[in-house]
């Protein structure tokens, strides 16, 4: 299968070019390598020119189409026309070796399948069920003999009953799923959510929807808002053996007031996409877990060393929370 891949980036030169040295590793090159760069200046135009990449292609993307929402659907507009498959990766991932291949058999061996995801070894967090040992349930999450330790916040729902009885990666009804991922068992398991940092469509998805406009600028959730516009042409998976891991460089990303702000409001949006017409249990809910993980946020004052930090974010969710009442972001 023919295949291209888009790289959004923006001042991060050193972990891209590590990005790239990973790819030329792989058992399966892509045939066309687009680098979106959204950088205010020409570093990462510099380190690439003094590597050389086999099918890359540069582009330094003027201010009016800086962005990652804005970056994506520039490449996508520069896609090969006989690509099969567009992938995606953020530049702070490092691939293992045979990604590409397992993405694409995935997409060889099911018709029906229209995104594919991978799984960040370095985040993995689950372990393997042992013999006599009681979990509980409500600080635990087991599936297929392995368990997951729930984070403060699960637990905290699952004592509240408000918790997820969908799967990992399924979007509820009110939105608030399950974000643990799943154990490498091998296996290729269905979800709605595919996450930015490793996800591929067929071209004849993104030839037919792009990334929403409403997320231009730093763009939280729109690797969820798209994920779920996709599902109209088929099923989303995560294929377990299609293996990264993910760095969260710290550059490039919104100060924390922004961020804690877009996480309500830009949630709110994905949960409307999902449910256009949520009844009022669904609401009840959606508005009950956003108070909850404000309240949660603004604890870990205590907890966390950058208290600053902490307290910014969680101003900016409230902020986030109360304006919905006066204005709700419009669904494309």
């Amino acid at each position: 299968m023919k295949f291209s891949l888009i790289i959004c980036t923006y001042m991060r030169a050193e972990s891209l070019l590590t990005l790239l040295q990973s790819i030329q590793k792989q058992l399966v090159y892509p045939n066309q390598i687009l680098i979106i760069d959204g950088s205010s200046n020409e570093e990462t135009k510099s380190i690439l020119e003094g590597n050389e990449f086999l099918n890359l292609e540069y582009f330094l993307v003027s201010t009016e189409n800086r962005g990652l929402t804005k970056q994506r659907n520039y490449g996508i507009t520069r896609l090969n026309i006989d690509s099969e498959i567009a992938c995606f990766l953020d530049d702070d991932t490092v691939l293992e070796p045979d990604y590409f291949n397992q993405v694409l058999d995935t997409f060889k061996m099911n018709s029906d399948v229209v995104g594919v995801g991978g799984v960040a070894i370095n985040e993995y967090k689950w372990k393997r069920q042992e013999l006599n040992v009681f979990y509980d349930p409500k600080k635990h999450y087991l599936f297929e003999g392995y368990f997951y330790k729930e984070g403060h916040r699960n637990v905290v729902r699952n004592y509240l009953g408000l918790a997820s009885n969908l799967g990992s990666g399924r979007m509820p009804n009110y939105f608030h799923g399950r974000n643990s991922g799943f154990p490498i068992t091998g296996k290729t398991y269905g979800v709605d959510l595919l996450i930015g940092m490793s996800m591929s469509f067929r071209k004849s998805v993104v030839d037919y929807i792009k990334f929403s406009k409403f997320f231009e600028g730093y763009g939280l959730y729109e690797d969820a808002d798209f994920s779920l516009r996709a599902l109209q042409f088929g099923k989303n998976v995560i294929n377990t053996n299609a293996q990264l891991s993910h760095f969260h460089a710290a550059s490039g990303r919104p100060n924390q007031y922004k961020y804690g702000k877009m996480v309500v409001r830009n949630g709110w949006y994905v949960w409307r996409v999902k449910n256009p017409n949520p009844i009022f249990k669904d609401r009840f809910k959606w508005n009950v877990i956003t108070i909850i993980l404000i309240l949660i946020r603004f604890s870990n004052i205590i907890t966390e060393e950058n208290k600053k930090v902490v307290f910014t974010e969680s101003l900016g969710r409230i902020v986030g929370f109360l304006s919905l009442l006066i204005d709700k972001p419009k669904i494309e």
